[in-house]
């Protein structure tokens, strides 16, 4: 099985669990688990495949569907044994948000062969997943977080792609993608890192305008 495949299956079992992490924060019952597992898991690349007009890589293969599955009733069990699951649930997405950057990329760029293409999908496959959970499960978006998110797919996306387009094997772009994206998610939970917020200023008034 080549690295990207890999990631792939990797990257869909990691969202699974924070879409099941989230579930027992909630105390949902296993069909919970098993729907915000599910939806977090294949949400993006489903996104991603929609928009290459391609097979849902879910409906061709439904071992993600079973991976999900899996990873739901395991979290079911064990996630009262796990101490500070929001840290966890932090963590684990950061993986996740590393790894989807990474075969998001990779897979607009087999399509489509652009640079500008290859990134997008990985942003897309990086965030969407994530973004669903949050909002389904009522907790606060990862876009309304101030810490950096999808910047770090962007890095992920962008370092794999870069890489690719300067002929190194594709083993050493996957990795130094998935490094990217996890340096600097990893960043942004450790020690805060974020982008300077928007401050809004007052308008002109109207009889200041020529």
């Amino acid at each position: 099985m080549n690295p990207i495949a890999l990631l792939d299956y990797a990257g869909v079992a990691v969202f699974a669990a924070t879409g099941a992490l989230a579930a027992s924060r909630k105390q949902l019952d296993i069909i919970g688990f098993l729907f915000l597992a599910s939806v977090t898991g294949i949400g993006g690349g489903t996104l991603r495949d929609v928009i290459l007009n391609l097979p849902v890589f879910w409906v061709a293969n439904s071992g993600y569907v079973l991976i999900c599955a899996a990873v739901a009733v395991l979290v079911f069990f064990s996630a009262h044994r796990v101490e500070s699951r929001w840290k966890w649930l932090l963590w684990l997405d950061a993986i996740g948000l590393a790894a989807f950057s990474v075969m998001g990329a990779a897979k607009g760029l087999a399509i489509t062969g652009s640079p500008v293409v290859s990134v997008v999908t990985g942003v897309l496959t990086a965030t969407f997943g994530g973004i669903l959970r949050d909002l389904l499960a009522g907790e606060p978006s990862v876009l309304l977080r101030p810490e950096i998110y999808v910047t770090a797919a962007l890095a992920g996306a962008g370092l794999y792609t870069l890489g690719d387009f300067a002929g190194l094997p594709p083993l050493a772009s996957d990795l130094a993608g998935f490094a990217a994206a996890f340096f600097v998610r990893g960043g942004a939970l450790k020690f805060g890192w974020s982008f300077p917020s928007y401050k809004s200023r007052p308008g002109r008034r109207p009889e200041d305008i020529p």
